[in-house]
């Protein structure tokens, strides 16, 4: 699979459902389609080139392995900060 098709795929199945997605539905549902829509696409593609670049220099200075063990762990951080905050939030 090419990397156009694969990059799509995976963002566009992440992001579904996510804060992002929830916070451009309220934007649009008073603010009007095309401004959100607009605002909406330039903040992901600021973000994207960012990890683009991130992930570029990471690719070119560090090993594959640690790379994608940085990336797990990341996720895994992320993942256990937003349960905590879950959990402390509904106390």
């Amino acid at each position: 699979m090419s990397a156009l098709l694969l990059s799509f795929a995976v963002i566009f199945v992440a992001d579904l459902g996510d804060k992002t997605m929830l916070a451009t539905i309220r934007l649009a549902s008073t603010e009007g389609w095309f401004g959100t829509w607009l605002g909406s696409t330039l903040g992901m593609v600021a973000a994207d080139a960012l990890a683009i670049a991130v992930g570029t220099v990471l690719g070119r200075t560090l090993p594959d392995k640690v790379v994608r063990y940085g990336a797990g762990t990341l996720f895994l951080l992320f993942a256990a900060v937003l349960i905590l905050e879950g959990i402390l939030a509904a106390q």
